[in-house]
C-alpha cells in the first residue's frame, strides 16, 4: 500500500536494550550490536547509536522528535537538547516526527507541561552518548587518546589539528559498544552554543506556505471521507435514521449506525456517512433525519445547577477539603469582612483545527493518522472497544492545530477507527466546528462562595470557601477538584474549604492548566478584595501571606506537592513576585481615573509565575489592556527563548480571550452555542497593546511552559479593572459585568 510512513532508524541486526534513567522516567533505547553482526556488514551503514539519532556516511544528521507537536514547540526544543550535546550545527539537521512506539521511544504523551521535564536530562545524555562514540571512533582511527580529541560542528578535531567529519566516522562508531551512562561527560552549560539561542520553529516554513502537515491535511490513495452525527444531548442513542435515503445521495458510499460503547467520552452512538468527498458527506448530513433517545441527561441545565448552588451556599458542603483553626470565630472577630460569589462557566477548547483522524483497516491491521496528545489513550481505546490487538494497531502522529488538553481525549480517534472497520478503504473523519463545540470534553464551570476577614492591622485572619463543582461517577471532572492545600490553604490560621459536587452526565476533560486556570482567578481576585478592604497594597499583602518560609508550610498533604511533581517552593514564588513587580515598576506609576494596574501570581505545573496588567476602561465600559508583564521561573535553562516567549504570550492572549467572551450554556443536556458567531474568540483588536516577558533564571531543574503562564492572567486583569473603575469582576466572562463608570 502506498502510504506515508516514517522511515525507521532501526537496523534489522540491532536489538533493543531498554535502560531506565532518572528514576524510571524515559526509557532510552540504545542499540547494542553483536560482534558477529558488526563483522557481517558489507557496506557502510548509518550510525544509529540510539532511537533518536541517525547519521549517514554522507554526514547527514537526522534527529527524531518523539513527542506530539501541537504548537508548544517540542518538535524544535527537544531536538535542540540532543543537537547541543551531539555538537552538530542546527542548520542542516533534519527533524523527523516519530510514529507512536513507546517500546522504542519511551513515553510519548504531551500534556501537563511535562514534555520538557520528562525528557530534558535524558536527551542531554542521548546526544552526549553519540558524541562520545564518535570521538572514540576518531581517536581509534588516529591511534590517539580520546582525551586529545574534541567534537565541534559535526567534526572531531585532534589537538594536532587533524579533523574527521561525522560522516567519515559512522562505520567505525557503529562498531563500538555504547558506553555506560556514568562514563559519558555532558557539556558544561556555560559552553552551550545552541541552548538559549532564538530558533524558529521547525515547521514554520510548511505552516506559512500551506504545505500538508496537520491531521486535517491527510490524503491517501483511494481515501473516503466521513462525518459522524451524534445526539445533541449528552449520552443519547440512535433509535432510527433515514439511511436508505442517505445512501442514494450524490457521492455517498455508505451510511450506517454505530451503537457505541456506552461511555460519553469514548465511542458515542451515532450515524456515520461515508462519501467521496467531505463536501458530499456534509451535504448528505443536511438531509439526515435521526430519531434519538435523549436519555436522562436531558433533564440537566446550567441555570438549574446555579440556582441550586446559591440555595445551598450557606449550608455545609458535602466534603470538607481543609479545616484549620476556627474560621467562623475569626470572621466574627475580624475588623472587616468581605463576602463574594465567584462564578465561571463551562467552556470549550475550540481548537482551530477541528478534531479529525484518518484510519485504514487492512490486512488485520488498524493503521491510524491522528493529531493526538496522548497516543496511548487512543490505541488503548481501539484495543479495548474494537478488540484489536495492540500489535495490530499502527499510529502515525500528525501535528495538531492546537491541543490545550482537548486531544488528550480520543473520542474522535475511536470514531474514525470504528468507521474504518466497516469501509474497505482509508477513511478520514472530520468534525465540523459545530461538532467541536457540541461534543467537546469541557472545562467544568464552578461557583465559589467566599468569606474573608482582616484584623485591625490589615492582616488576613480568616478565609472560607464553599466550592460547587461538577463531576461524574462520584469524582469531580478534570480541573474541578480543589485541593485543600491550594494557596492560601496552610498559610492562613483560620481557613476552611468545603466542596459540593453536582453529578452530571456532561463530558469534561482537561483544559489548559486544569484547575489552576480558574482557581487562580477566584483566589487572587478575592485576595485583592481583602487587600483593598484592609487598605493594603495588593503586592505587600501577597508577600505577607507568602511569608518568609522557603518551602510549603508544614503538614501539607501530597496534593500540595503537586501532581506535576515537586513541592511548592515559597522562596521561588516570593522572588518571582518581587522580580515581576520590579520589571513592571509596580507602585511607581500614577494612573488617571479609568486606568489602573492589577497583580496576581500562581504556581502551576511546576512553574512559578507572577503577572501584572495595566488597563484602561472607557466610560462606556470598553476594556483595553495597555501593558501586560509576566515574570516566570522555570528553572536553570530557557531552551529556546523565542519558543518560550511564544508560549507565555500565547497564554496571555488565551487567558484574556477566555475572560472576555467565552462561555457555554447547557440547556436540557446539550450545548446551546454552535459556532464562533455565538462562541466568539479573541480578536486581534482586543489583544494587549504590549506584552513583556521576563524569566528569572534559577538553579532548579528546567520545567515546561505550555500551562503555568496562563492561570494568573485573568485575576491580574480583573484586579486592574477594579483599580481603574472600582468595579469588581466576579463572574466570567466579562460580558456578564457592566464596566461602565462615571
Amino acid at each position: 500500500m502506498n502510504t506515508p510512513t516514517l522511515s525507521s532508524p532501526v537496523n534489522r541486526r540491532d536489538f533493543l536494550k531498554l535502560t531506565g534513567l532518572a528514576g524510571g522516567g524515559l526509557a532510552l533505547a540504545f542499540y547494542i550490536r553483536s560482534g558477529s553482526d558488526a563483522s557481517a556488514a558489507t557496506a557502510p551503514a548509518d550510525f544509529t547509536p540510539n532511537a533518536f539519532i541517525r547519521i549517514t556516511p554522507s554526514g547527514a544528521v537526522t534527529i527524531v522528535s518523539k513527542q506530539p507537536e501541537m504548537g508548544q514547540g517540542v518538535k524544535t526544543s527537544l531536538p535542540m537538547i540532543i543537537a547541543e550535546q551531539l555538537e552538530v550545527p542546527w542548520e542542516g539537521i533534519t527533524i523527523e516526527q516519530a510514529d507512536f512506539n513507546e517500546k522504542l521511544y519511551g513515553n510519548q504523551s504531551a500534556g501537563g507541561s511535562r514534555s520538557t521535564p520528562n525528557n530534558y536530562d535524558n536527551f542531554h545524555l542521548v546526544g552526549a552518548t553519540a558524541r562520545t562514540m564518535l570521538v572514540a571512533a576518531a581517536a581509534q582511527t588516529w591511534g590517539v587518546p580520546a582525551s586529545e580529541c574534541r567534537a565541534e560542528k559535526a567534526t572531531v578535531v585532534h589537538t594536532s589539528g587533524k579533523k574527521l567529519g561525522y560522516g567519515q566516522l559512522v562505520a567505525k562508531a557503529a562498531s563500538l559498544p555504547v558506553p555506560a551512562k556514568e562514563s559519558v561527560m555532558l557539556k558544561d552549560p556555560k559552553n552551550y552554543t545552541l541552548l538559549g539561542r532564538r530558533i524558529a520553529q521547525i515547521d514554520t516554513p510548511k505552516i506559512v506556505t500551506g504545505q500538508p502537515l496537520f491531521g486535517i491535511d491527510m490524503k491517501l490513495p483511494g481515501m473516503l471521507y466521513a462525518v459522524y452525527e451524534k445526539c445533541p444531548a449528552f449520552g443519547g442513542k440512535v433509535v432510527s435514521a433515514n439511511l436508505d435515503l442517505i445512501k442514494t445521495l450524490p457521492g455517498v458510499k455508505d451510511a450506517f449506525i454505530l451503537e457505541g460503547n456506552g461511555k460519553v467520552k469514548e465511542l458515542v452512538p451515532g450515524v456515520a456517512i461515508v462519501a467521496d468527498s467531505t463536501w458530499s458527506a456534509l451535504s448528505a448530513r443536511k438531509q439526515l433525519k435521526v430519531t434519538w433517545d435523549e436519555g436522562k441527561v436531558v433533564n440537566e441545565s446550567w441555570d438549574t445547577f446555579v440556582a441550586e448552588a446559591r440555595a445551598k451556599a450557606a449550608q455545609p458542603g458535602q466534603r470538607v477539603l481543609r479545616k484549620d483553626g476556627d474560621a467562623d470565630a475569626a470572621l466574627a472577630a475580624a475588623a472587616k469582612t468581605v463576602t463574594a460569589e465567584y462564578v465561571y462557566p463551562f467552556i470549550s477548547h475550540a481548537n482551530l483545527e477541528p478534531q479529525n483522524t484518518t484510519a485504514h483497516w487492512h490486512d488485520g491491521v488498524m493503521e491510524i493518522w491522528s493529531p493526538t496528545q496522548i497516543p496511548s489513550i487512543g490505541t488503548g481505546m481501539v484495543n479495548r472497544v474494537l478488540g484489536i490487538a495492540p500489535e495490530k494497531i499502527k499510529l502515525h502522529l500528525n501535528r495538531a492545530g492546537g491541543g490545550f488538553g482537548r486531544r488528550i481525549g480520543a473520542d474522535y480517534l475511536i470514531e474514525a477507527a470504528a468507521i474504518a472497520m466497516k469501509v474497505n478503504a482509508p477513511v478520514k473523519l472530520t468534525w465540523t466546528r459545530e461538532d467541536d463545540l457540541k461534543h467537546d470534553q469541557y472545562r467544568p464551570g464552578g461557583l465559589h462562595f467566599l468569606k474573608g476577614g482582616v484584623d485591625a492591622a490589615g492582616k488576613v485572619v480568616a478565609w472560607k470557601n464553599h466550592f460547587f463543582t461538577f463531576g461524574e461517577g462520584g469524582a469531580p471532572g478534570s480541573g474541578g477538584a480543589l485541593s485543600g492545600d491550594e494557596f492560601p490553604g496552610r498559610w492562613i490560621a483560620n481557613y476552611q474549604a468545603e466542596q459540593t459536587m453536582f453529578e452530571t452526565g456532561w463530558p469534561m476533560g482537561p483544559w489548559r492548566a486544569p484547575g489552576s486556570c480558574v482557581f487562580a482567578w477566584v483566589i487572587h481576585s478575592f485576595i485583592d478584595e481583602l487587600a483593598h478592604a484592609a487598605g493594603r497594597d495588593p503586592l505587600e499583602l501577597r508577600l505577607e501571606l507568602l511569608g518568609t518560609r522557603d518551602e510549603m508550610p508544614a503538614g501539607s498533604s501530597g496534593a500540595a506537592k503537586g501532581k506535576q511533581g515537586g513541592g511548592y517552593n515559597v522562596a521561588r514564588m516570593r522572588n518571582v513576585l518581587k522580580f515581576t513587580a520590579e520589571k513592571a515598576g509596580w507602585g511607581k506609576k500614577k494612573f488617571a481615573k479609568g486606568s489602573g494596574a492589577g497583580i496576581a501570581f500562581h504556581f502551576s505545573h511546576s512553574g512559578y509565575f507572577a503577572q501584572i496588567a495595566e488597563v484602561t476602561v472607557s466610560r462606556e465600559g470598553r476594556l483595553k489592556v495597555d501593558r501586560f508583564i509576566t515574570g516566570g521561573d522555570i528553572g536553570a535553562q530557557i531552551i529556546n527563548p523565542s519558543g518560550a516567549e511564544n508560549q507565555v504570550e500565547g497564554s496571555v492572549i488565551d487567558g484574556l480571550g477566555v475572560l472576555l467572551t467565552q462561555e457555554l450554556n447547557i440547556e436540557r443536556g446539550r450545548v446551546v452555542q454552535s459556532n464562533f458567531n455565538d462562541y466568539p474568540l479573541i480578536r486581534i483588536t482586543d489583544a494587549p497593546a504590549k506584552i513583556e516577558t521576563y524569566f528569572l533564571k534559577t538553579d532548579y531543574p528546567t520545567t515546561g511552559l505550555g500551562e503555568p503562564a496562563l492561570p494568573a492572567v485573568a485575576p491580574a486583569i480583573c484586579n486592574a479593572i477594579f483599580a481603574a473603575t472600582g468595579k469588581r469582576v466576579r463572574q466570567m466572562p466579562l460580558t456578564r459585568t457592566d464596566l461602565r463608570w462615571t
